[in-house]
């Protein structure tokens, strides 16, 4: 508000203005610029104070300064701080860490993973000695390997192994004569192989592997067509992932399962030409 003397409307409307002449630079201007008290630039005067604010009007964003009788009562010339680009970082960062905590406290846990069940299974250096053999001496001297004292076999017995209950034969033939009768129902199992140390059968022909296969003797549970069951041993034999295979009646047949032999079948050992045909001692009479 304006606290001067008032004047009348006379008085204000005989002040000189500058005519059009002077506003177009021709002729002299006025010695200081006009006055109008009843209209004030917005852009340059401030309505509350009456001093020149040329950082911000009316219409301006930026904020006003309070000093010189401003409402909240500074009156000293104190200003706000002024907003830095430290404050626009510290801005930043406080909404990336309440981000993260929202984000972090809205996932759900993750699931729950069971503890490890305990393996007695033996393994490494264990499993190793379990399946190492003690070499006979005599044995390992006709082999020709005097200085070997244990060899680790590639299988182990199944626990449905038994001895069997007939007497089972090899009749070993090469074209169309027999060379050999191996009797194999001593025992439930009987290695087929090239090392002659740990073979129970062995194979002499270089493409036979060092344990080539087993035949492994098993009790097997049968069911008849009325519901009875009964137990009987039967022979199988088993390929131990050989080079150059194992075949039953010119069939190679899967490596690493048991697959069930019969009497008259004729089972030959990697490219072998012998044939070993499984009969049992009744059925050779």
């Amino acid at each position: 508000m304006y606290r001067g003397r008032s004047r009348s409307p006379e008085d204000r409307s005989s002040r000189r203005y500058p005519s059009d002449r002077d506003r177009n630079g021709s002729g002299p201007g006025p010695s200081r610029p006009p006055y109008d008290s009843g209209r004030r630039d917005e852009g340059n005067y401030s309505r509350r104070g009456g001093r020149d604010d040329r950082r911000g009007g009316f219409g301006s964003d930026r904020p006003r300064d309070s000093g010189y009788g401003g409402r909240n009562g500074a009156g000293n010339g104190d200003r706000k701080r002024e907003y830095t680009e430290d404050d626009r970082e510290r801005e930043r960062r406080d909404q990336r860490a309440g981000y993260d905590d929202r984000r972090r406290t809205s996932a759900s846990p993750p699931p729950k993973k069971d503890p490890p069940k305990p393996n007695f299974a033996p393994s490494g250096l264990l499993a190793a000695e379990t399946n190492t053999v003690k070499v006979d001496p005599a044995k390992a001297a006709a082999a020709g390997k005097a200085d070997v004292k244990g060899v680790l076999l590639k299988y182990n017995e199944p626990p449905e192994a038994r001895k069997p209950t007939q007497n089972f034969r090899l009749y070993v033939f090469k074209g169309n004569e027999q060379v050999e009768l191996i009797q194999i129902y001593r025992q439930s199992a009987y290695l087929v192989g090239r090392d002659r140390i740990v073979a129970d059968i062995p194979i002499s022909h270089p493409s036979a592997s060092k344990q080539h296969a087993v035949i492994q003797y098993r009790q097997v549970v049968e069911k008849s067509e009325f519901g009875d069951t009964k137990t009987r041993i039967k022979p199988f034999v088993i390929d131990l992932d050989s080079t150059n295979g194992t075949f039953v009646n010119d069939e190679q047949i899967p490596a690493s399962r048991y697959y069930e032999i019969r009497e008259n079948d004729i089972l030959k050992f990697a490219q072998s030409t012998r044939e070993y045909v499984l009969l049992s001692e009744d059925s050779a009479k």
